[in-house]
């Protein structure tokens, strides 16, 4: 899919919790799905503290993927996640409706879901991520997932 010029719109929505928290934010289409995990914890109010990752299914195969950061010393036969950083969003956001589960923080396990909402144009200030709107902040770090800040 060509990217130059486009926009990929997202609504990000913390599930399981009971008061909507949300965000939706626009990036360039060729970002990687580490500059997402960086535009998240901006546009929802964490500290980037804590580890993540995104699971989701390869368009191509319905295989389930993994995409995060590896771990330098995984146990033997550990899975290793595909690497965020070298893994572009187009090769798995390619159609509106598109959604991928976002997790940060393994401990809390605060869940995510990511839902590409809209390809459009680049904005022309070519500032970004932009937060178009949202509702309400995350709860605090090492509140203790959605158990402990209820």
């Amino acid at each position: 899919m060509k990217t130059k010029g486009l926009g990929y719109q997202f609504k990000v929505s913390l599930v399981c919790i009971d008061r909507a928290v949300w965000g939706r934010i626009v990036v360039p289409a060729d970002y990687s799905f580490w500059d997402l995990h960086v535009a998240i914890q901006d546009s929802m109010g964490w500290l980037d503290c804590h580890l993540h990752a995104f699971r989701l299914r390869n368009p191509d195969t319905g295989e389930a993927v993994e995409i995060g950061i590896p771990d330098d010393d995984p146990f033997d036969g550990q899975p290793q996640p595909l690497i965020g950083w070298d893994t572009p969003l187009v090769a798995y956001f390619r159609l509106p409706g598109d959604r991928a589960d976002y997790e940060y923080d393994f401990g809390d396990g605060w869940e995510h879901e990511v839902l590409l909402e809209h390809i459009t144009s680049r904005l022309p200030s070519g500032q970004y991520p932009v937060c178009l709107e949202g509702a309400r902040a995350c709860p605090p770090e090492d509140s203790g997932g959605v158990h402990g800040y209820q």
